[in-house]
């Protein structure tokens, strides 16, 4: 018997508030746009309000990837959630998306893997439904981050911002999901980029607080050397392992963090312009929220078609990466797909002959 394959039919994301440019940020911290742009290629990121929380940029979300493939929570066998900013430490923030978003029968669980969180929760979804233990999973990568960062530490705050980005998995017969992928970690490098405060190793204390010691660290210059290497070089194994060239690449989505990170590794690769999503500008560094993001973008304007081969490449906190070729199938639930006993109908969804779902038929 064929294992199924997971084949993604739902998107969605959600950035909150109105954007805040370089040019707001230098109002308050000593920076200019000029400095910003010329190092990132940021332009703007966008920043929760004082009520918001992880939790409800993924249940935006979410709830846009379910609307997109046409079910509801009540179908979802499994939330993930791939985020290093929880509401709380305890309890995990998936089983507040899981029950907010009516997942009633699904199970929950949150991948903190920093900015490759995504791609290791795409792999961990992608292995449940090929062994057939789960058909349907809503997978969201989502970061608040502007409640973490130091905001007297230019160099560092100016890299990030807030966002979620969500995709429904499902199980078919039909060929695609994942070609091959790779996770990696040197968690000799965990200084490099680190959250020091808190934790079992350093709890909450005034000294942590005095020392600012509670805000994210990065040394951007080791940061820069790692993703340079790591995301060409796995890139590569990735890329042998499938048995594919880079002209079988459609769309190259890597991780948002720098515009010179990105530009260098397309460079590598000899990859036309076309072919590299890039929209750090808008969004800044969202974490694991970046790949289901620009993912979420060009499925809805439709860059990204039914056929493509995308490969996802990330890099962050551990220090890990985690890179996979993925094949997209049909961009809709097939007709008759989700109609097992105990699950609701599920209307067919129209796809145009770019592979671009048009709506939906009741």
């Amino acid at each position: 018997m064929t294992r199924p394959y997971a084949s993604l039919v739902g998107w969605g994301h959600y950035a909150p508030g109105p954007p805040v440019t370089n040019d707001d940020l230098a109002q308050y911290v000593d920076t200019t746009d000029e400095w910003i742009r010329s190092r990132s290629g940021i332009e703007r990121r966008h920043f929760v309000s004082e009520e918001q929380a992880t939790s409800d940029l993924c249940v935006e979300a979410g709830r846009m990837a379910l609307d997109r493939a046409g079910i509801t929570g009540a179908d979802v066998d499994l939330v993930l959630v791939a985020t290093s900013t929880p509401d709380y430490l305890t309890p995990p923030t998936s089983s507040q998306v899981q029950d907010r978003l009516g997942c009633t029968r699904a199970g929950a669980m949150t991948l903190m893997v920093g900015c490759t969180g995504f791609v290791y929760g795409l792999v961990t979804a992608d292995q449940f439904i090929q062994t057939g233990a789960y058909e349907t999973i809503l997978l969201v990568g989502a970061e608040v981050l502007s409640k973490n960062i130091d905001f007297q530490d230019r160099t560092t705050c100016v890299l990030f911002g807030d966002g979620a980005g969500a995709v429904v998995l499902r199980a078919t017969d039909r060929p695609c999901g994942l070609r091959s992928f790779e996770l990696g970690s040197d968690g000799s490098q965990a200084d490099v980029l680190i959250s020091p405060c808190p934790g079992t190793r350093n709890p909450v204390s005034q000294e942590a607080i005095d020392n600012r010691t509670h805000f994210l660290r990065m040394e951007g210059r080791a940061v820069f050397r790692f993703a340079t290497q790591t995301m060409c070089e796995s890139l590569e194994r990735v890329m042998t392992k499938a048995g594919a060239g880079v002209e079988d690449i459609d769309l190259f989505i890597p991780h948002q963090a720098n515009a010179r990170i990105i530009e260098y590794a397309a460079d590598q690769f000899g990859l036309p312009p076309e072919k590299v999503v890039m929209n750090v500008a808008d969004y800044g560094n969202t974490s694991a929220g970046t790949i289901p993001i620009a993912l979420s973008e060009v499925l809805e304007s439709g860059r990204a078609r039914a056929g493509d081969t995308l490969a996802l490449v990330s890099f962050g906190a551990g220090l890990t990466w985690a890179t996979c070729l993925f094949d997209l199938g049909p961009l809709a639930i097939e007709p008759g797909a989700g109609r097992e006993a105990g699950r609701g109908a599920t209307p067919e969804t129209v796809i145009d002959d770019r592979g671009v779902v048009e709506g939906l038929i009741a």
